[in-house]
Formats: structure tokens, sequence, C-alpha cells
């Protein structure tokens, strides 16, 4: 599969997780758009544009178990997270439940518009090592009281890279007539997904990490109940329009000026992709190295695995703890001298060096990982 992507051979890729990865077959298509854009501007973004976004949005919607009028698609996560953030009527003393494995630009977007209501981002302590899905659901709750108002939720978290069970937690939180906020940033892609199932209120996720599209392809899903309570993030000729569509909500939220809608557009291309080359067959692949070699890097870095070695909490990617004061220059070592991509991430729980594979990633690109870790080991005092 390494054919099939741009990615330097002479760099070992174990960050797919980070901004993905497209394959030429699909940055052919984007470019395909863009020399179209070109070529009529006008027609295109006047009258082309809604049918081409049309057709994406109608298989995004397959794929990921929703109606096409109920997203649109986004830059990234931050957008979309921001542009819900913006419409919620936030009184002093609401409290957001939340965990203290989320991304850190949501932390920054959450704290941002609390500081502004008077509101509470309560980041409630996930326990390291996960010992059971039961703990982790009872710890989350634990968090909870009358004042909270939304629950806001990774699936995958981005810096420990667990799956988190968030359909469980959708359901307590809609009997406790809460409003729930799912980031789903790592899940189109890499974990089955189905979000008319899980039911939440709002979801985003990308299609450019693990669906493999061109960077800043997004989505914000909107539960109908909910569309009519979201402004736009950016006013512009869908408000008020003078050719409104059957839905206000679209009008709002698609019509955002002059924009290249290329990468969007590219969805159709990206899930023929996946399904041609029997992408969920490769995925278990890249799942069952994680499984097989997770706990045999813990063990060469003294520390122990931070969750029970299962599908139910591992995918394509593991965050392997390790002891070391100065992360940077350990991720930076493994970039210069031993060509190795991947991220080394310091948050609450410590510091992590997180492993994430796709198709294009085999056994040995661990064992390069794995000598280059000894040999940092033996030579340096990185690893403590």
């Amino acid at each position: 599969m390494k054919s099939q992507f741009l990615l330097s051979p002479e760099i070992t890729f174990l960050n797919h997780g980070s901004f993905g990865a497209c394959p030429k077959s699909i940055l052919e298509n984007y470019q395909y758009w863009q020399n179209e854009l070109e070529r009529e501007p006008v027609q295109f973004i006047q009258k082309k544009a809604p049918v081409y976004l049309q057709t994406a949005k109608e298989s995004v919607a397959q794929f990921v178990g929703c109606d096409p009028d109920d997203f649109f698609f986004t830059a990234n996560p931050t957008i979309a997270i921001n542009t819900i953030m913006r419409s919620m009527k936030l009184n002093p003393g609401d409290e957001i439940l939340t965990t203290n494995h989320e991304y850190g630009a949501m932390d920054r977007t959450w704290n941002f518009y609390c500081e502004k209501s008077g509101a509470k981002y309560i980041r409630q302590n996930i326990s390291l090592p996960i010992q059971s899905k039961e703990r982790l659901l009872e710890e989350f709750w634990k968090g909870y009281n009358p004042k909270t108002k939304i629950v806001f939720l990774n699936q995958i978290s981005s810096a420990t890279a667990l799956i988190f069970p968030v359909k469980e937690v959708i359901q307590k939180a809609k009997s406790l007539g809460l409003i729930t906020i799912i980031d789903g940033a790592h899940v189109p892609g890499h974990i089955d997904l189905d979000i008319s199932e899980l039911d939440p209120d709002f979801y985003t996720g990308t299609l450019h990490k693990w669906m493999l599209a061109p960077k800043g392809t997004s989505f914000l899903y909107v539960k109908k109940e909910r569309q009519s309570e979201i402004d736009p993030l950016i006013v512009g000729w869908g408000y008020q329009s003078e050719t409104p569509s059957n839905s206000r909500f679209l009008d709002y939220h698609q019509h955002q000026g002059t924009r290249d809608i290329s990468a969007f557009l590219t969805a159709p291309a990206a899930i023929q992709f996946l399904r041609e080359n029997n992408w969920q067959e490769k995925s278990l692949q890249s799942k069952k190295l994680i499984l097989k070699n997770y706990e045999r890097f813990c063990d060469l870095l003294g520390t122990q695995p931070i969750c029970p070695i299962t599908s139910d909490f591992l995918g394509q990617m593991c965050s392997i703890p390790v002891n070391t004061n100065a992360p940077a220059a350990l991720k930076e070592i493994l970039y210069s001298e031993y060509k190795i991509e991947i991220p080394v991430m310091k948050i609450g729980h410590g510091v992590f060096i997180r492993i994430s594979l796709n198709a294009y990633n085999n056994e040995n690109d661990l064992k390069i990982l794995f000598d280059a870790l000894t040999s940092i080991k033996f030579k340096t005092n990185l690893l403590e």
C-alpha cells in the first residue's frame, strides 16, 4: 500500500493520527475539482457547487449513518465546536462535564466560552490505567450534579488514544436531560460509526484522518431538534437568503462566502478508495499490530499499558507511557537521527509516545521504532 501514498520513503511514518495521509488517487480527485473550479469559477461557485456538494454529502451520510440534511462540511472539528459554543446559552454556574483526556484545542475553546459566560468546564478525572468500561463510566459520572448542562466527550482521545464508551454516556445523558456533544475526530474510517444509532445532539468528525481525504475535510452533525438553535459562525448570503432552500440550517452554515470546497467534494472518491481496497480488513490488520505490540513497547520503556489490551479500548493507535523529562527532545531525536515521525505528548497523566498505524505500515516499521528506542535508552539519558 505504500506505493499508493506520497509519504517519503526515507521516513518511518507512525503518525497517521495527527493529520492523516492522502492516497495519490484521492489527491488527483482533489486536483480535478480544483481544476474545474478554475476553468469557470462563476459557474462552478454559483451553480455547480451546490449540486456537487449534495452528492458528496449523500456519500458521507451513508458512510457515517445520518441524514445528509443534518450536517455540513467544516475544515476541522475546532471550527465545528466553535460553531456550537457560539450558540450555547450558558449562564453563570452552568457546568460542562468532560474528561481530562480531551484534545487541547477543545479544552481551550471551552475555557474561552466559559470565561465569557461564567460557566464551568469540569474536567472529570478518568484514572489510568483504565480498569474496565464500568469503572470508567463510574468515574465520569462522579462529575455530574444538578448544575450540569452539557456532556462533552471525545469518542477516541488524541493523546491517550483510548476509545471511550460514548454510546452508554449518551444514553444516560439523555435520561438526565443533558445536551450531548461528541468529538469524533478520530472515528470515521477508524472504528464503526452510526450517528443515528448513537443519537447525540451534536457530533463532529474528520474525513482527512482515517478516511484519507485531503486536509481540511470535516463535518458537523446537528440533531434536527437542535438545528434552529445554532447560529452561523460566519454570517453570509445564506442568512435571510433571497433563494432559500428547504433547510434554513444548511442555508446558514453552508454559504460562507468565496472558498475552495474541492476537498469536501473528494468524499465519494475517498469512500470508493476505502471500499475498493477492502479497507475494513486493512484497518483490522493495523489494529492487530497494535494489540500484538503494545505490551512489548511498555516492557521496553519500563511502564505499564494504560488500558486492557482489547479492541474495546484500542483501535489503530496506542499511547505508551514514557518516563522522560524532555518529551520535545525525545521527539526531535527520533525524527532527526532515526527518521521516525511519531508524536511524544505531555498531558496531565504524564508523557506518551503515540503509535498510530495504517495500511502502509507493517511489522518492520515497529521494529525500527523499537530498535531506535532501545538505542536511545542506552546512549542517552532521555529515557529515565
